[in-house]
């Protein structure tokens, strides 16, 4: 961590205290990123961006107030500070708001071991064009491919540093480098696409330009003459590219936000089976090389692994220290914020028990049904958990895929469609959300 970002929450924190205020916290953010374009085989568009961002959150009693600004000159961060005073001064109490106790923030913490930053240098950006070149030139070589609607490269960094004023003081910084590719078929309305991409903290651990751009291509390639399947009850396998979208669900149910509000379909759920009784849903942010490990939340205390679900057993919310002390219980250090806004419950790395089946072994059980591989739209109830989305992917029958499917609606609740899960065991562990397939018999579809 460089030492200017330190040096600006200290100077936030001073200006705090002389504007007057009580407490407060200060976050600075420093962020670099590079991202080209490439159509036809030229430079389509090449864009760059280097900034800080720095916020400043106040606390006059229980009254709170949160500024921010891009500019870190001296007399600006004084302003801030004012402002923010004045703010909080005027903002309505909240009996929830306020700092850790000195006591809970994290003491130690080894950045080092969760591998966030890869020390190889920047990549040019004549190297990021090449990725998207290659990728696009593979996936224009796979035999039915129209055209590459686009083939990408990006690579980025960047640092944090959090200060409060009681106590804790922390920073870490984070590298990120990608390719993606999205390739048509066919012409017209009857165009389709697919894509592939991939992003790594460490640049050597990507997966190969070509072999994105071959991706995209045969999945598109492979979707070619779609249409509509029949409407009835069928058994349903959400694809692993778009699994972890029902898991989403169930960790947005159980953020501690949105049980305080009462509007969460599993807001009476804790000590019930949510899941499957052989299966467990595990949050784990101490994870090597994943993007959505940290060494301590937005509130700086200590980021651990837990049980979200325990053999099919829901244990807990997701909660920062707002939402913990209004349903009068701990924090489980999962405090998310930027600089203009105060922290929030947002759920990290998760991984949910895989299964003993292949894809494969799956689509023989379904026997007739559909495999989804792309979602659109969305229709969540969050009170009820009633669900229905858009799909696309292909029909099964005799458990072998027959031909692509588009332009279909699949529709269940989530409290019993998460009961009836069976999984596969092709998750992908280098993601933040470790999710395998997973097939759930009686679903509703909506098509022809």
């Amino acid at each position: 961590m460089t030492n200017a970002l330190s040096d600006i929450t200290d100077a936030l924190l001073l200006a705090a205290r002389k504007a007057g205020a009580d407490h407060a916290d200060a976050l600075a953010v420093e962020g670099q990123s590079v991202s080209v374009d490439v159509l036809k085989g030229a430079l389509e568009h090449a864009e760059r961006s280097e900034g800080t961002d720095i916020g400043l959150r106040v606390f006059i009693g229980k009254r709170t107030a949160v500024v921010s600004s891009s500019d870190t000159r001296t007399d600006t961060i004084a302003q801030m500070a004012e402002r923010a005073v004045a703010m909080a001064k005027e903002a309505p109490e909240d009996p929830w708001s306020g700092l850790a106790e000195s006591g809970e923030f994290a003491t130690s913490f080894d950045v080092a071991s969760l591998e966030l930053e890869d020390p190889s240098d920047e990549p040019t950006p004549k190297a990021l064009e090449e990725d998207a070149r290659q990728a696009e030139a593979a996936a224009q070589a796979v035999q039915g491919v129209s055209q590459v609607q686009s083939s990408s490269a990006g690579y980025g960094r960047h640092s944090i540093h959090l200060a409060t004023s009681n106590g804790f003081a922390g920073g870490y910084a984070r590298t990120n480098r990608g390719t993606s590719c999205v390739a048509i078929t066919g012409e017209g309305t009857g165009m389709e696409r697919d894509y592939y991409g991939d992003s790594r903290i460490f640049q050597n651990d990507l997966i190969a330009p070509a072999e994105i751009g071959r991706i995209a291509a045969e999945r598109a390639v492979s979707r070619a003459n779609a249409r509509k399947p029949a409407t009835g009850t069928y058994p349903v396998i959400f694809d692993e590219r778009i699994s972890s979208s029902l898991i989403g669900h169930l960790l947005g149910a159980v953020n501690g936000a949105s049980v305080a509000r009462g509007s969460s379909w599993a807001k009476d759920c804790i000590g019930e089976q949510i899941l499957p009784e052989h299966m467990s849903l595990i949050e784990n942010p101490h994870r090597a090389r994943v993007g959505g490990s940290r060494p301590f939340d937005g509130e700086g205390l200590a980021t651990r692994s837990r049980h979200v679900v325990e053999n099919g057993v829901l244990t807990g919310w997701t909660l920062d220290l707002a939402t913990a002390r209004q349903l009068n219980m701990t924090s489980t250090a999962n405090a998310s914020r930027g600089t203009s806004s105060g922290p929030s419950p947002t759920s990290g790395n998760a991984t949910l028990t895989q299964g003993n089946q292949t894809l494969n072994d799956l689509l023989r059980d379904m026997g007739t049904g559909l495999l989804i591989t792309s979602m659109i739209g969305s229709t969540i109830n969050p009170n009820t958990g009633d669900y229905s989305r858009g799909a696309s992917g292909f029909w099964i029958e005799n458990g072998e895929i027959q031909y692509p499917v588009n332009e279909c609606t699949i529709a269940g609740n989530l409290r019993d469609m998460l009961k009836r899960i069976i999984p596969a065991n092709d998750a992908r562990t280098h993601l933040s959300r470790v999710v395998p397939s997973l097939m759930i018999e009686g679903m509703t579809l909506a098509g022809n």
